[in-house]
């Protein structure tokens, strides 16, 4: 009777478990932490679905307890699937989608810290980057703001591999050098290219990113080294204001403003505005710059399959160019001040860049879309600059007077443009078990430099018929001469330069008389040029379980018209065939194996090769790529870690043969590698913790002889590190009476460098040791950056000793943001 009793009781409790009734609730959040609302979730083989409420919460009542799937899914994030069991309070991480509308760079980043999960550059489709079977580093908006960048050069100490030629936008990719004066440089994955000389400012910039190795089988001609990519920021669907001021060392002012948000109600028009105006001067000897920025964005979404994007950016430039420091003949580097340099006050250089691009993207249906953009680079220059002959002054005899440089005169107008227009489909299928995203499309581009440009210059020695001439010893007697005072006293007769010398014991900048000079306009680099290429592309990415494929081939066709605008112009077609090939394997969900294989071809610069004073014609750079490597995700996907081995050759580059008589003339070299190993870390270990962290070995050297460099073969290339990292670390206290406040602090390094082929120029390696202090309460946020703590001396770069280029000294600054 009590086993009865006993058995029914428990009969009855079981039953009662077996229709309990339980709950399952949870909150979705972005990357950021922040919640989502109305993300969708559904309990897998049950029509019970609900969405989050503004605070990202959601809950499911009334469930017979066990075990149920859930699948969450909103607009923009990658839909996942979650079991879980119910009685439980479960949070949820959204990533962000890389199956977006748009498979060019149109919609706005979302994501807030210094990881970006997505990138088109790889492959001209919405990709992750741990996805893509080659090695893309970037800086994001978050970054810049944090370390107070306010250039390129400020940007790219972050990427490993990556360095700065010279003050300019001028830099070296794993040893390879480009710069914003020609086309390999892209703006939303759109080539265009800037004035070269000053470095544009980034407060318009959403992320810079760096496509290692030849990107030609997407982009047409590019560096081997890599292709750099500004993003620019784009309209978002939620309102974001913000003002910002900034004070600092060498008078420095600055004033941001970032505003976007939607039109109307429906949010199917949306806008963003950047502007930008800097009033600075330098650590350098009359060097300032006036910048004002103009950046308007305008997006528009008639219909959920369609998206019209327009983009503009205006930069207008005052400025004087400067070209670097001197040294005294034979000494040490430290023998002149770094603030040196030989600019007459009345030198100047006024700049108007404006870059115009539309595009839109239209998705037929879930499988098919459609791509097109246009983008047009337009620029103007205006300069008169007294600069470094890259050579001392003579004596009679013709040997160098160590303190006297000489000195030419360019007056110089300049406008050019470029036009670039892509089209492209995109269609996913499947064959079997492997999923295929094609990609056909076609890429065209020209750059012309109109008629109207002209270059005037002074230069030389002069001579006692009332011309000029370099100075030949050896016929003297042609040449006036005056007499000069030596540092110690004695006074010696030499040739009297059509621009005067600049004595670097006398540090003598002044205004200079312009009208008395005698100027000659022989000049190639404001002839009228015409260069276009056009490219017929066609990639897959196949994906088989953990194997994923890229397959790619580009036909590449480049037109050179020399002596454009004349009776004697000529059309020279060059072509190439490109092949991309690349794989990455899965071998767990946070780890990504890839290798590539990859040619590049860049046609030579049309103004070198019609200058007959290089040495050309010359035969056309051809490149290729082997890389491996992994790409690694940690804490939920908020930090990535990734590392790369890699090998780049080139034939056929130009380097000049240092020819002092012939400043124009170039040598080609047969073959220059460059191997290394590269690692990155980016991202956030915990909610309020963010770091970046880099290191790059580079051994960028000459291999192979052409026809007059034999002695070159295992030269370091000029301007490329073996060595070079950063790291920078951010951390932002979340509770207390001090919440709201952080610090940064970081550091970047760099080894000895060749200035040139000249393994006897060489630069010294430096340590940087940078900080900032964050206080952010409510709305308003006031940052405190220290750059150069230690007041290091040191150069980010140079052409010889003639032309250094020196980094600022210890410097500031503060800056009040209002956010609204």
């Amino acid at each position: 009777m009590f086993n009865a009793i006993k058995s029914t009781i428990l009969l009855i409790f079981l039953s009662a478990s077996a229709y309990a009734q339980t709950n399952i609730t949870g909150v979705v959040k972005d990357i950021n932490n922040k919640p989502l609302e109305k993300v969708s979730i559904t309990i897998t083989g049950k029509s019970l679905n609900t969405v989050t409420d503004e605070k990202g919460h959601f809950s499911f009542t009334n469930l017979p307890a066990g075990k149920y799937t859930l699948q969450f899914s909103n607009t923009g994030f990658e839909t996942i699937k979650k079991t879980v069991t119910s009685g439980n309070n479960v949070d949820i991480l959204l990533l962000p989608s890389t199956e977006q509308l748009q498979t060019v760079e149109i919609t706005g980043r979302k994501e807030l810290g210094y990881k970006n999960t997505n990138s088109f550059i790889g492959s001209k489709t919405a990709t992750a980057l741990k996805d893509v079977p080659q090695s893309i580093s970037y800086v994001t908006k978050e970054l810049m703001q944090d370390q107070a960048a306010v250039r390129m050069g400020d940007v790219v100490k972050n990427i490993s591999g990556v360095n700065q030629f010279t003050f300019y936008d001028d830099l070296t990719i794993r040893g390879f050098r480009i710069n914003g004066g020609s086309t390999t440089q892209l703006m939303n994955g759109m080539r265009t290219f800037t004035g070269f000389w000053k470095q544009p400012m980034v407060n318009y910039l959403e992320r810079v990113e760096v496509i290692k190795g030849p990107a030609s089988a997407l982009f047409g001609n590019a560096s081997p080294g890599g292709t750099v990519n500004r993003v620019t920021k784009k309209p978002l669907d939620q309102n974001r204001q913000s003002v910002s001021i900034t004070a600092g060392s060498f008078h420095t002012v600055r004033a941001l403003a970032d505003i976007t948000g939607p039109l109307n109600h429906k949010k199917t028009v949306l806008y963003r505005l950047n502007l930008g105006y800097e009033d600075a001067k330098s650590f350098r000897t009359l060097q300032f710059d006036k910048n004002i920025v103009i950046a308007p964005s305008l997006s528009f979404l008639p219909t959920d399959r369609t998206r019209i994007n327009i983009d503009f950016v205006y930069n207008r430039s005052r400025s004087r160019l400067d070209r670097g420091q001197s040294i005294f003949n034979g000494q040490d580097l430290y023998s002149t001040s770094i603030s040196q340099s030989l600019n007459a006050t009345n030198d100047y250089l006024n700049e108007a860049t404006y870059t115009a691009m539309a595009s839109l993207t239209h998705q037929f249906n879930s499988k098919l879309a459609f791509n097109v953009a246009y983008l047009r680079t337009g620029y103007d220059q205006n300069l008169l600059e007294h600069r470094s002959s890259n050579s001392y002054a003579p004596d009679s005899a013709g040997k160098v007077i160590n303190n006297l440089v000489a000195r030419q005169v360019f007056r110089r107008e300049l406008n050019q443009h470029s036009d670039n227009a892509s089209a492209y489909f995109t269609y996913d299928a499947k064959t079997g078990k492997i999923g295929h995203k094609l990609l056909l499309g076609y890429d065209y581009s020209q750059t012309v430099v109109p008629p109207g440009s002209y270059q005037l210059t002074a230069n030389n020695y002069l001579l006692k018929n009332g011309g000029t001439a370099a100075y030949n010893p050896a016929k003297a007697a042609n040449y006036v001469f005056y007499d000069y005072t030596l540092p110690n006293g004695q006074t010696i007769s030499i040739p009297k330069p059509n621009v005067s010398s600049f004595d670097l014991t006398k540090k003598d900048n002044k205004e200079e008389d312009m009208s008395r000079y005698i100027y000659n306009t022989t000049n190639s680099a404001t002839k009228p040029t015409y260069a276009s290429l056009g490219g017929l592309y066609l990639q897959d990415q196949l994906k088989l379980g953990n194997l994923q494929l890229l397959a790619g081939l580009r036909y590449e066709t480049y037109t050179d018209r020399a002596n454009y605008k004349t009776d004697t112009v000529k059309k020279v077609r060059q072509h190439a065939l490109l092949p991309r090939i690349g794989l990455v394997y899965s071998l767990t969900k946070n780890i990504n194996l890839y290798g590539i294989y990859t040619k590049g071809y860049n046609p030579q610069d049309a103004a070198t090769q019609s200058n007959p004073l290089s040495g050309g014609p010359f035969d056309p750079l051809q490149s290729n790529l082997i890389e491996g490597g992994l790409k690694t995700e940690w804490f939920n996907g908020r930090l990535t870690a990734n590392a790369s081995v890699y090998r780049i050759t080139q034939k056929n580059s130009l380097y000049s043969a240092d020819n002092t008589e012939q400043p124009d003339l170039m040598v080609q070299i047969g073959q220059e590698t460059a191997k290394g190993v590269e690692f990155d870390v980016a991202g956030q270990i915990t909610d309020n913790w963010n770091v970046i962290m880099s290191y790059a070995y580079n051994d960028a050297t000459i291999t192979q002889s052409g026809k007059t460099d034999a002695d070159l073969v295992g030269v370091q290339k000029p301007n490329a590190p073996k060595h070079q990292g950063n790291i920078w670390t951010k951390y932002t206290i979340a509770n207390g009476v001090v919440k709201g406040l952080g610090a940064g602090i970081g550091s970047n390094f760099v080894t000895e460098r060749n200035v040139s082929l000249n393994k006897v120029q060489q630069l010294p390696g430096y340590t940087l040791l940078n900080a900032a202090l964050y206080y952010k309460w409510n709305k308003v946020r006031i940052q405190l950056n220290l750059n150069n703590i230690t007041d290091k001396i040191y150069w980010v770069g140079g052409y010889d000793y003639l032309r250094l280029f020196p980094g600022a000294p210890r410097n500031w600054q503060t800056t009040l943001t209002y956010t609204f």
